[in-house]
């Protein structure tokens, strides 16, 4: 007989795998919605105080769930974030999960446990729409005109329709079930991030095709033209695959769509990686001239009506109240990010960071803290929680929810925090770790960032990033914005603090 596990804060039996409504012997687990924004900061949403763009959509979410002031992405930029949130661990514990280049091997290994394969030992049908930005293929495997494997479905997706990297970057097509869609045949798309290909033209070289955007100067989007932009990388044939910046948003919110309504009578996870506010920004025309702050401010609009059509289709099919929607973002926000899109110029006294400091690539604390929303009408009461959490703890949590035990080799660093998701914990973590470039903890009102050494990531300087060669300290309380250095003065929290990371560097891997 299988041992029944109980959840007071669930109010749910989980019976084994899944949780089993006692009137009708129909599956009672809720069903788990993850919108993960690109790019979007602290300060971008109305709901976190925006007054420049109104987002109605997530405000929705936060009016009727729970908002977090201090919530964490693991790392400052996408793929160390976004590896860290699927896998429970550390991307710092590896040395090949940096930004990934459009043509990155597969970076979590099928070998791995993962949370969408925990999710289907839970019984859920899993799907992965949106940006990916984690490699795919390998080094034998990587055909892009055939099956691309290991990709999604070998990490436990049972279906995916991704980008396979940012928008960015090339290639610029969608992979459904890992095989590129509407590929001819006839035209086969080839990839490089070593050398152009001959007779393809160039950004750098003809600027005169790049109708849509151009780049900002010496930043490298200066290589392979689509849709008249220039992008990182380069690549020929595919013509007939390629996407429509101004569709990306239509094309995959559709596809997050129709996964829930083939899904809708069953138990499903659906991770949902928007792209709107990534550069290159084209929104819509629909959406162009909504707010007064360009493309990006449109984009954020954009991306709030995506979140509009999810809640549409569960509201329709009567699933929503039951259902976990989890909005965030994979990091903080940059402005001038390789394009001239008058971002900064027109951004006024709109703050993407809010009160904090940096942004995407920074160690402060506007790199990782981010917008994190929790809406379960079923089971939890709206409110706003200062607890600290981390989005390294969704797959723990998510394990949590549906009974699971997971293995030693399993998230570890990964930890039930279903509580402080809930509202019901208002303490949260005792720290949370943040990656970028350096290492830094945060536990209770201090702030520490690891000494470090290099070059800061272009757009921003050393001083913007947090690279610094001296330890810093920052009593959160009373400087939010992490303008005052108190490392000198404070010898014993510094030691206190920089034990954590050496602690957790040390901890064997596995849980």
């Amino acid at each position: 007989m299988k041992k029944i596990i109980y959840f007071p804060l669930l109010g749910t039996a989980v019976c084994g795998n899944f949780a089993v409504h006692a009137a009708d012997g129909k599956s009672d687990q809720p069903n788990v919605v993850v919108i993960l924004a690109d790019d979007i900061g602290y300060g971008d949403l109305s709901a976190y105080g925006a007054h420049r763009v109104k987002t109605p959509n997530v405000d929705r979410l936060a009016s009727n769930g729970v908002r977090f002031t201090n919530a964490h992405a693991v790392a400052a930029t996408s793929t160390p974030s976004r590896y860290s949130l699927l896998t429970g661990q550390y991307a710092f514990r590896r040395k090949d999960t940096g930004i990934a280049r459009g043509d990155a091997f597969t970076i979590i290994k099928p070998e791995q446990e993962t949370l969408p394969r925990m999710m289907q030992q839970a019984g859920y049908t899993t799907g992965v729409v949106g940006k990916w930005h984690l490699g795919i293929g390998d080094e034998k495997s990587q055909d892009w005109n055939g099956f691309l494997t290991p990709g999604p479905k070998d990490l436990g997706f049972d279906y995916s329709y991704i980008m396979a990297a940012t928008g960015d970057r090339v290639p610029c097509v969608y992979l459904e079930n890992q095989r590129i869609v509407n590929l001819d045949p006839n035209d086969p798309v080839e990839v490089s991030y070593e050398k152009p290909f001959p007779g393809e033209p160039l950004g750098k070289d003809h600027p005169e095709m790049l109708t849509v955007l151009k780049p900002s100067v010496n930043h490298g989007h200066d290589m392979a033209i689509v849709n008249g932009v220039s992008r990182i990388g380069y690549m020929r044939g595919g013509k007939s695959a390629l996407w429509k910046d101004e569709n990306i948003a239509d094309s995959i919110t559709s596809k997050a769509v129709a996964f829930i309504e083939k899904n809708k009578e069953n138990p499903f996870f659906l991770y949902f990686g928007t792209n709107d506010i990534h550069v290159p920004r084209v929104p819509h025309p629909r959406f162009r001239g909504q707010t007064e702050m360009g493309a990006r401010g449109d984009a954020i609009v954009e991306f709030d009506w995506s979140v509009g059509q999810v809640i549409a289709a569960l509201e329709k099919n009567g699933i929503l109240e039951n259902t976990i929607i989890i909005v965030t973002s994979d990091n903080g926000p940059v402005v001038d990010d390789g394009y001239q899109d008058r971002a900064v110029e027109l951004l006024g006294d709109h703050k993407p960071w809010g009160p904090l400091r940096g942004g995407k690539y920074s160690a402060f604390d506007a790199g990782t803290r981010v917008p994190f929303i929790v809406h379960w009408p079923a089971k939890m009461k709206a409110g706003i929680s200062n607890a600290l959490v981390s989005q390294i703890d969704m797959y723990a949590s998510l394990a949590a929810l549906n009974g699971q035990t997971l293995p030693e080799n399993a998230a570890p660093d990964s930890q039930n925090q279903l509580k402080s998701w809930t509202g019901k914990d208002k303490k949260g973590r005792k720290y949370v770790m943040e990656q970028s470039g350096t290492l830094s903890v945060i536990k209770g009102n201090w702030k520490y960032i690891e000494p470090a050494k290099g070059e800061a990531y272009w757009p921003l300087t050393n001083t913007e990033t947090g690279i610094n060669p001296e330890p810093q300290l920052y009593d959160l309380s009373k400087d939010i914005g992490e303008k005052s250095n108190v490392a000198a003065q404070n010898p014993k929290k510094v030691a206190e603090l920089s034990a954590i990371i050496q602690n957790v560097k040390n901890t064997p891997k596995t849980r």
